[in-house]
């Protein structure tokens, strides 16, 4: 029996990496992609051990030129795509608007905005054409309210919320399912990316409650794409349980 093929971008690090893994060990093969090609190379060794068929496209997804190449040049036995996975994603910088860098703005919008349309607007065809599929894009808590200094981000993931209702609509008459999963405190590098590599203070974000790991939300994954047919998650939020909101926690001293 076949196996159903799972797309899965930012694969080489965090959610990404831990939803690869767990479709992995689910049955799926899996087409991982990213920019670390080095990390997309040992993650593939790693998996076909294990017996899980690998195919691994080093692109940005900032670049749609690379985007369209990439799915479609892909190879006849790798274009039914059952499950898209928009993972790839990032916060660059946290500081109110009137001083914000103008290229962590462009870094955002470019990756968590464009970069999930053009992977969408590329694969969702191949799904359209053998009528069905599931598209999971990777929300956040800041796509739910707004916090201070988290301006551009905010507005990223609130895009990627409206996004989604809209594929929900766009992909309803063509029998594909959309989902929209939404973190809070996940301990992955976003902060250090968040706070441009500086670890120290990355690691103060999760000090004194415990936070998510990547592993939660590739098992939300998991859940929302096995459910039968007839049920489609729309929207999953998912909290630490020290989290009500973005910004406020129950931390111990």
């Amino acid at each position: 029996m076949k196996k159903k093929i799972a797309l899965i971008t930012g694969a080489t690090s965090g959610i990404g990496e831990a939803t690869t893994r767990r479709l992995a060990d689910n049955g799926f093969d899996v087409i991982i992609t990213g920019r670390r090609s080095d990390r997309l190379t040992n993650l593939k060794g790693e998996l076909e051990k294990n017996g899980t068929r690998v195919l691994d496209l080093c692109f940005d997804v900032r670049v749609e030129s690379e985007v369209k190449s990439a799915v479609e040049n892909l190879p006849d036995s790798w274009k039914d795509i059952d499950v898209l996975v928009n993972n790839a994603g990032l916060a660059a910088g946290l500081s109110a608007l009137q001083e914000g860098d103008t290229d962590d703005w462009n870094r955002m919008i470019d990756t968590n905005v464009k970069g999930l349309l053009y992977v969408t607007r590329y694969v969702s065809p191949l799904m359209i054409e053998r009528g069905k599929g599931h598209i999971i894009n990777m929300g956040s808590i800041a796509g739910k309210e707004v916090y201070p200094n988290g301006n551009v981000y905010c507005a990223t993931k609130h895009a990627v919320d409206a996004l989604t209702k809209g594929m929900r609509i766009d992909m309803l008459r063509h029998n594909i399912k959309v989902t929209q999963v939404c973190p809070g405190a996940v301990e992955t590098e976003f902060s250090v990316v968040l706070f441009h590599g500086d670890e120290v203070r990355a690691a103060k974000v999760y000090e004194g409650f415990d936070n998510l790991i990547a592993e939660d939300i590739a098992d939300c994954i998991l859940f929302a794409i096995s459910r039968p047919d007839h049920v489609n998650i729309n929207d999953m939020t998912v909290m630490p349980t020290a989290q009500a909101t973005g910004t406020i926690f129950n931390k111990k001293p």
